[in-house]
């Protein structure tokens, strides 16, 4: 019974510790401040998993790799996600400079995600990182921008900008019920 009193004890002071320091603003919550080892370890674990446990029941409808669908996905990806995350030939903008954590290369970043959590994490974002929630766009063209996102591992510089110049030839798409250009 003494070793669990100890034990409820040190959890106890351990917590209100977090609690004080916190209060007491020592965290420093800058942007331009890395974070501790121990809180990006936290940030990072309970990012993925709660990814792969929200994502785990989507269905990846067939035919991502649709060429018209990849059209859709280039022109969100473009108007959207290069700004903060580039893209092949389009370095990032100054926005994503100031944003911490860094917004990852979605060309190598994108890989490690099933289609699924990259849909999930486009739909709703992730708190406290600049990703916004799409959940405003329609899925399917979520879901096109996913499509996009696996080829992106491998395109050139050219590839991309012929889908973006085709993207916008191919003229508006639709989401949430809205043109858009």
């Amino acid at each position: 019974m003494r070793i669990i009193t100890a034990l409820l004890t040190a959890a106890l002071l351990v917590v209100l510790s977090g609690l004080a320091a916190i209060y007491a603003g020592a965290y420093d919550v800058a942007a331009t401040s890395p974070h501790w080892p121990v809180t990006t370890w936290l940030l990072t674990t309970a990012r993925t998993r709660s990814i792969k446990a929200h994502a785990a029941n989507i269905q990846t409808p067939p035919g991502l790799d649709d060429p018209a669908k990849v059209l859709i996905g280039v022109g969100h990806f473009a108007a959207h996600c290069a700004v903060c995350h580039g893209a092949p030939g389009v370095p990032k903008g100054d926005i994503a400079q100031g944003l911490y954590p860094p917004p990852p290369d979605l060309a190598k970043a994108a890989p490690i995600y099933t289609p699924a959590e990259l849909f999930w994490i486009l739909k709703h974002g992730i708190k406290m990182t600049g990703m916004p929630a799409w959940n405003d766009h329609s899925d399917d063209e979520l879901w096109a921008t996913v499509g996009f996102l696996q080829k992106l591992l491998v395109m050139s510089e050219e590839d991309y900008a012929k889908l973006v110049m085709a993207s916008i030839a191919h003229g508006p798409h639709h989401h949430a019920g809205t043109e858009r250009p």
